[in-house]
């Protein structure tokens, strides 16, 4: 007679997601804003728009962690991941002024670890509450034969809303206009392919101190920086005409995003320290400098683009709500079809 079959016998641990969700729910609930109606393990999430809004607009961002996640597998570091994931989206969102409303994830492995699922999904819950967004669900797929042996995937989904009136496009920038710099936290999210290529081949000692009491290693996995609440603090007080999140494509390849035809961001290369990890990365990888410039942030994970009258202040005003902030150079009209960032 042959042998009954269960879900677990083929790879599926029912139980185990089970009880993950009962890990998370607790996490999850720190997120919580007034908008979200009922809580985690529904087939769907109910939110709804605040009333202060007379015309709002929602706006929607989805990433993931790219090949970072090999390092975090590689070292057995899970807690910061999700940190990541949420900043890919809610920063992104953010640069249009949407306020991030909720988030939701996507956790893909072969075989479910609970343990480390949890300390992942704790990160995302940690990412959702620096930038004030609820986890509201999400999706563990356990999907035996899909991934190699302790490993994962990760995608997320974010929505924010804005007052229609306020919606940043960057129409309004003008020849003139200043651009100020975040300091990011290290590579952020962008770039690792190149960065694991480096250290495998400079083999480098990840643990000696590298910077600050920090070692290589925790320079490398540093989660993604969330520039949430100090932007959105500083909407309220300054004309913030355009912003560009610096992700995949660095410095020259984002900020021509939120540029009009007719502008050029001219950034001088002295106006901000770079920091020593891309110091070391440049050098251990002998990586051309305009290369840095269109591959890592490079130190700056969010330019800021203002009215030249307002820059002082909105960078003092920054500061206080604790970003490292740069002047980092100024718009002027674009000579021909020369590309949109110059750094020099």
């Amino acid at each position: 007679m042959t042998q009954s079959l269960s879900y677990r016998d083929a790879g599926v641990d029912i139980d185990a997601g089970d009880q993950l969700v009962e890990n998370i729910k607790p996490f999850a609930k720190r997120t919580l804003r007034p908008e979200v109606l009922g809580g985690l393990g529904g087939f769907g999430a109910l939110v709804e728009i605040s009333k202060k809004y007379q015309n709002p607009v929602l706006v929607s961002g989805t990433d993931g962690v790219g090949t970072k996640l090999k390092l975090a597998f590689e070292w057995d570091i899970h807690h910061t991941v999700g940190i990541d994931l949420v900043a890919m989206s809610v920063n992104d969102i953010l640069v249009q002024g949407a306020e991030p409303l909720f988030f939701l994830d996507y956790f893909a492995c072969g075989k479910l670890d609970v343990a480390r699922a949890t300390d992942v999904i704790k990160g995302i819950a940690a990412g959702c509450e620096q930038s004030g967004c609820a986890l509201i669900g999400g999706e563990t797929a356990e999907m035996p034969g899909m991934y190699p042996e302790g490993e994962y995937d990760l995608a997320g989904f974010a929505v924010g809303v804005v007052e229609k009136s306020k919606v940043i496009n960057g129409r309004s920038i003008r020849p003139g206009d200043v651009v100020l710099g975040l300091a990011s936290n290290g590579a952020h999210s962008n770039g690792y392919s190149l960065i694991r290529k480096i250290i495998e081949r400079s083999n480098p000692d990840l643990d000696a101190e590298f910077d600050g009491g920090k070692t290589l290693r925790q320079a490398v996995i540093a989660p993604t920086r969330l520039y949430v609440k100090p932007i959105l603090a500083a909407l309220e007080k300054f004309e913030i005409k355009g912003m560009a999140h610096i992700t995949g494509g660095g410095l020259t390849e984002n900020i021509p995003r939120v540029l009009p035809e007719n502008c050029v961001a001219q950034i001088d290369a002295h106006s901000w320290p770079l920091p020593k990890l891309f110091q070391w990365l440049q050098q251990a990888g002998n990586v051309g400098q305009q290369e840095m410039y269109r591959t890592f942030n490079c130190g700056i994970g969010m330019a800021v683009i203002v009215p030249a009258e307002q820059a002082d202040a909105a960078q003092a005003f920054l500061a206080e709500q604790g970003e490292t902030v740069y002047l980092l150079g100024i718009i002027r009209e674009r000579a021909g079809s020369e590309h949109q960032t110059q750094v020099a």
